[in-house]
C-alpha cells in the first residue's frame, strides 16, 4: 500500500485544495492520502474559520482518507517548529510520500536541499549567529545565511509555502527512511492575493475577505465547505480581541514574561497597545515592528489568550499521540496497522491528562462564537465513500 502524506490547514478548504489532493495521488500512485491538519488555531496565530470537525468533514468528502491533528503545540509555530511536529506524525503513521504546494515556479531539488542541510548544520548555525544585524527578520536571516553557505542557488524565502517545502525538507531528512518530497506549483492565485477573480482557484485570504465583506464565494469552495461557511458562526480575531485585551489588562508584567516566545521586553509594548487599541488590527499595528513582524505578534497574542507558558510548552512537546479527526473505509484500514505512538480516536479525562493544551485551546476557541463541543464526546468523522465531486486537470 502506497501512502502520500499532506500538511495542511483548511482555512477554509477550497478549490485549491481539492488540486492539491488529486494531483498528490496522481503524481505519487498512492493508495492512501493522510492529511496532517492544524486544530482550531493556525500557523500563522490565527482562529479557525470553522472548527477543525467541519474541515475534516470536508477534506473527507474530496479525496482525503485520514485526517489526523497538528496539536497546538507544533501548529501555533514557525515554519522550522510546524515542519517537524507534522513531518514526525507523517512518519509515525507510515508515509511513504510527503507532497506539498510551492510558489517556486523553478525546478527546485527539496530532497537535495534537506540533505545538505543535516549534513552542514554546523556550519549554517554559525553563520547565522554571526549575522551583524539582528534587527532582520527571520526571513531575510536566512536568505543571508544561504547566500554564504548554498550558493549554487538562490533561495527565496519570502515565499510562504516555499519557506514551509524548505522546513519540510530539512526535517524529513533527519529520519533514517526519509519520505519522498514531491512539490506541486500552485495553481491560480496567489498565496496573499486578497481578491476574487473570475478563476475558480482563489486563494483562501480572498476567500476569507469575501465572506466578511458578504459576497459570494461558490465558485471557489466545494459545496460543503459553503455550507458551514454560510450557516454557522465563523471565527476571526474580532472574536476574540475582548478576551486578549482582558488577559493583557489583568495580567502583570512578570506573569507576562513566562509566556512562551515573550523575549526582549515585548510585553510591555503589548501592554501600552491593549490600553489604548479598539480592535485586534488597531492592537498588532501598535506592537509591530521591524523584528517583530504581524505574524509574530499574532502567534504571541494565541500564547497570551490561551495562558501557554514556557515550560508548559516545551513539556507538551515531549507528549507523543495521534489523535484521529476522521477518515474514510480506506483510511481506517490503513490506520489499523499503526501501533507507532498512542492513537486518540476520541479523548477522555486519561487521554486530556497528555493533550493539555489540545483541551485547553479548545475549550477558548469556543468562547468565540457559536461553537460545538470540540473535545469530550467527539468521534472521528466518517465517510463511508469520497465523493471526488470537481476536477481540476
Amino acid at each position: 500500500m502506497k501512502v502520500c502524506g499532506i500538511i495542511v490547514e483548511y482555512n477554509p478548504f477550497h478549490n485549491g485544495h481539492l488540486y492539491h489532493v488529486q494531483q498528490a495521488k496522481e503524481q505519487t500512485g498512492a493508495d492512501v492520502v493522510i492529511a496532517v491538519m492544524s486544530g482550531n488555531f493556525l500557523q500563522r496565530g490565527e482562529p479557525a474559520i470553522i472548527d477543525k470537525w467541519q474541515r475534516a468533514e470536508v477534506a473527507l468528502h474530496y479525496g482525503v482518507d485520514l485526517v489526523v491533528e497538528l496539536p497546538i503545540e507544533w501548529a501555533v509555530q514557525s515554519a522550522d517548529y510546524f515542519a517537524k511536529g507534522a513531518v514526525r506524525l507523517l512518519q509515525k503513521l507510515g508515509c511513504d510520500y510527503l507532497c506539498f504546494g510551492t510558489e517556486d515556479e523553478k525546478a527546485f531539488d527539496y530532497q537535495t536541499f534537506g540533505t545538505f542541510v543535516m549534513q552542514h548544520q554546523d556550519q549554517i548555525t554559525k553563520a547565522f549567529q554571526a549575522l551583524p544585524d539582528q534587527t532582520m527578520s527571520y526571513p531575510q536571516k536566512m536568505t543571508q545565511v544561504f547566500k554564504q553557505v548554498y550558493p549554487e542557488i538562490s533561495l527565496d524565502f519570502s515565499s510562504p509555502n516555499h519557506i514551509l517545502g524548505l522546513s519540510y525538507a530539512k526535517e524529513n531528512a533527519t529520519y533514517e527512511h526519509p519520505m519522498k518530497l514531491i512539490p506541486i506549483n500552485r495553481k491560480g492565485a496567489g498565496y496573499h492575493d486578497k481578491e476574487l477573480s473570475e478563476e475558480t482557484i482563489a486563494s483562501a485570504t480572498a476567500i476569507r475577505k469575501a465572506l466578511t465583506e458578504h459576497r459570494s464565494i461558490s465558485a471557489t469552495v466545494p459545496s460543503e465547505t459553503e455550507t458551514f461557511l454560510t450557516t454557522g458562526s465563523l471565527q476571526t480575531w474580532a472574536s476574540y480581541w475582548p478576551l486578549l485585551k482582558y488577559r493583557l489588562l489583568s495580567s502583570t508584567v512578570d506573569s507576562l514574561q513566562q509566556i512562551y516566545q515573550m523575549t526582549e521586553g515585548i510585553e510591555i509594548r503589548m501592554l501600552e497597545a491593549a490600553k489604548t487599541a479598539t480592535t485586534f488590527a488597531e492592537f498588532v499595528e501598535q506592537v509591530k515592528t521591524k523584528r517583530y513582524t504581524w505574524t509574530r505578534i499574532q502567534r504571541l497574542s494565541c500564547y497570551v489568550l490561551l495562558n501557554i507558558r514556557k515550560e508548559e510548552m516545551k513539556e507538551q512537546q515531549l507528549q507523543e499521540y495521534i489523535h484521529v479527526l476522521g477518515f474514510t473505509s480506506a483510511g481506517r484500514a490503513c490506520l489499523k496497522n499503526k501501533k507507532a505512538c498512542a492513537l486518540f480516536s476520541k479523548i477522555g479525562k486519561k487521554e486530556a491528562q497528555v493533550a493539555k493544551l489540545l483541551v485547553r485551546s479548545d475549550e477558548i476557541y469556543r468562547l468565540g462564537g457559536e461553537v460545538a463541543e470540540q473535545v469530550f464526546g467527539r468521534k472521528p468523522v466518517f465517510i463511508e465513500t469520497i465523493e471526488e465531486k470537481k476536477s481540476f486537470t
